[in-house]
């Protein structure tokens, strides 16, 4: 079961795909995010192409852990997606996903023009990589 990873921006989406097992995250691309109704369409394809059957879309918290304006509208964004596309969304905390994705880009020393180009995807593997992880280890528990 394939597994897709989103890191929702005001302008792009990091998109991330799990191998076939589920175990680990690599990234795709980088959605330049346009009309709600094209974005979700462009997702969609996506999933087809690559028969994912969870998103797994990275939710901004508050660094209290409370749930903010830009938390409501990634919520908003993904009932879109799994009203239209009839699939499964789980949420993932993402707070410092992207500080930590970028200092990952700097000790590789990319440019800062090439690091705005793939901080997002970055991100979007961080986000369902962390998912990935949790749910290995909580299968392991029971």
């Amino acid at each position: 079961m394939r597994i897709m990873g989103l890191d929702v921006g005001e302008k792009r989406i990091g998109i991330a795909i799990s191998d076939p097992m589920g175990w680990t995250a690599q990234g795709h691309s980088v959605l330049q995010r346009s009309v709600l109704e094209a974005d979700v369409k462009n997702i969609g394809k996506l999933c087809r192409d690559y028969e994912v059957e969870k998103i797994v879309v990275g939710l901004p918290l508050n660094m209290d852990g409370s749930i903010g304006p830009k938390a409501r509208e990634v919520e908003e964004f993904a009932r879109s997606l799994e009203t239209d596309l009839a699939i499964e969304i789980a949420y993932w905390d993402e707070r410092l996903t992207t500080r930590s994705a970028e200092r990952i880009l700097i000790e590789a020393d990319l440019s800062r023009r090439r690091r705005r180009q793939v901080i997002d995807k970055m991100a979007a593997v961080h986000i369902l990589q962390g998912y990935l992880d949790y749910q290995d280890s909580a299968s392991k528990r029971v």
